[in-house]
């Protein structure tokens, strides 16, 4: 039978060594636990944040990130991870879903925004999207705005200019800081605009368009049926979601402006389906260039 030695490790006992290990994945549990609970309590967690709260290096941090993410219990995102989400009832906060997919939805907001003209009357649905479009459109004038999302009336509110007019509906806030329920509707009903922007929780092949609120996608169908032309605004990761509520089909909207991290065959689907899609290229795809 053959025997090995053991090797030396800087004069240490090498069981000693072996002995470390257990600690090492022990303090990796330890972070990972304390990262769940940040995901739980806020939604989201950036990298650089938790790097100084845990005192390691932001590459620790990844590799602790990776691994919730290969466990199913986070999703990776641009400089951190969000909550991953599991139920079709399920919906995270305003901050956690902007961070998420951050250059793709402010290319397709950019997109967006150039179908709006000077003059018009349009509505902004709640949503990270629709937030990010609300920024593109602060220098057209004569502008008025119906939205149901907080985050929106609050950036037109940041830059105020005396020719555009912004109302906010009433209603039950959610998480997402939507303004939802029979209140909303109602006041929608009173309105005719020009063009909706849409933004979605999910998006999916027999559902359609879809939401976890019951009365998110009700407030979202009296915008839908207030205006004249609808355009929906989803980034790929939408894809295959699949909240409580159906707001509308395919069939029923104009245009859907989504990215290019859709696959081909989602690609071609979405076209038949669709009247008019619309993909774009991030600045970093286009080669720092803009949309396509």
């Amino acid at each position: 039978m053959l025997c090995a030695m053991p090797e030396t490790t800087g004069g240490r006992d090498p069981r000693a060594v072996s002995a470390h290990h257990p600690g090492r994945r022990a303090l990796a549990r330890h972070r990972r636990e304390i990262i769940l609970g940040e995901l739980r309590r806020n939604g989201a967690v950036r990298v650089a944040e938790l790097a100084v709260e845990l005192d390691v290096s932001e590459m620790t941090v990844r590799r602790d990130l990776d691994a919730l993410d290969a466990a199913g219990l986070a999703e990776k995102v641009h400089g951190g991870a969000t909550l991953r989400f599991r139920h079709t009832t399920d919906e995270p906060g305003f901050d956690a879903k902007f961070m998420l997919n951050a250059p793709e939805k402010e290319s397709i907001a950019r997109t967006a925004a150039l179908s709006v003209e000077a003059g018009s009357s349009i509505g902004l649905t709640a949503g990270t999207t629709t937030a990010r479009m609300a920024i593109e459109l602060a220098a057209i004038a004569d502008l008025t705005v119906v939205t149901n999302s907080m985050r929106v009336a609050q950036t037109f509110a940041s830059s105020p200019r005396s020719d555009r007019t912004v109302i906010l509906t009433g209603g039950e806030r959610t998480p997402s800081e939507a303004l939802v329920g029979p209140v909303a509707v109602d006041s929608l009903g009173s309105f005719h605009l020009d063009h909706v922007f849409m933004g979605v929780h999910g998006m999916h092949e027999r559902a359609g368009f879809t939401t976890p609120t019951l009365l998110e996608a009700e407030t979202n169908r009296a915008f839908i049926t207030a205006a004249d032309r609808v355009t929906v605004l989803a980034d790929h990761a939408k894809w295959g979601v699949t909240g409580l509520a159906t707001i509308t089909g395919f069939d029923d909207v104009d245009t859907l402006v989504t990215d290019a991290g859709l696959a081909d065959q989602t690609i071609d689907f979405l076209s038949a389906k669709v009247r008019d899609l619309v993909v774009v290229l991030t600045s970093a795809e286009a080669g720092g260039v803009g949309v396509a």
